[in-house]
């Protein structure tokens, strides 16, 4: 029996893995976090935060600030993000071929918000490959590096968490599926390095998304 044979789902994390977004929005990120008085660098906010849900994001900020935030303290800001999207935003490279070849169930489990989630697989054609089996941080108690989401996506798919499989671009969201008891995957062609996907506990790191069909053969 091969790998694939064992698999009963394929699950994508979304930022970074999917669509090509992590660059914008860490640009964005340290714009946003000047703008409230944090000066942080691109690599200080890829460590801190790529992989972590926004009530994860809003509560490190009012912890340096000292103070909380307003409720709608993203207001201002949510067209910076939706603007840079919907100029700039695109596939991952190889994301489609690679899909095209993975028999299996996929679905996306994303620390991101539903409506974000949806709104950057609409702006780059992915949505349909992935409708009714999107899973967000808001579905669940604790965001990544807890196992909460992907477990409640295995759940979901009806399928044993130890025959699933994460594809994740972060240290936390590796952390969050090995505590889940999947194998993952560590996609390293975006911005998060090689280096921190396997001191994270990947079980294979890979740049090339077009090489994923062969790794879950393999």
């Amino acid at each position: 029996m091969t790998r694939a044979d064992a698999i009963d789902g394929v699950i994508f994390d979304c930022d970074g893995v999917l669509v090509d977004s992590e660059r914008l929005s860490v640009d964005i990120d340290r714009r946003v976090l000047a703008d409230l008085g944090w000066s942080l660098t691109n690599e200080e906010i890829l460590h801190r935060f790529v992989g972590r849900s926004a009530a994860h994001f809003r509560a490190e900020i009012e912890q340096h600030l000292g103070r909380a935030l307003p409720e709608d303290w993203e207001a201002p800001y949510q067209p910076w993000y939706v603007d840079a999207f919907e100029r700039e935003l695109v596939e991952v490279p190889g994301v489609s071929s690679a899909l095209d070849q993975i028999e299996t169930t996929v679905c996306v489990a994303s620390s991101g918000s539903h409506d974000k989630i949806r709104r950057s697989l609409g702006l780059t054609g992915l949505l349909h490959r992935f409708d009714g089996r999107i899973f967000s941080a808001q579905d669940v108690r604790e965001g990544k590096p807890a196992p909460d989401l992907f477990l409640h996506a295995a759940a979901q798919l009806g399928a044993d968490p130890s025959r699933c499989v994460v594809i994740e671009d972060s240290r936390f969201g590796v952390a969050a599926a090995r505590a889940a008891g999947m194998r993952v995957l560590g996609y390293s062609g975006g911005l998060t390095p090689a280096e921190w996907l396997d001191e994270a506990g990947a079980t294979a790191v890979f740049s090339d998304m077009r090489l994923l069909p062969d790794l879950l053969r393999g």
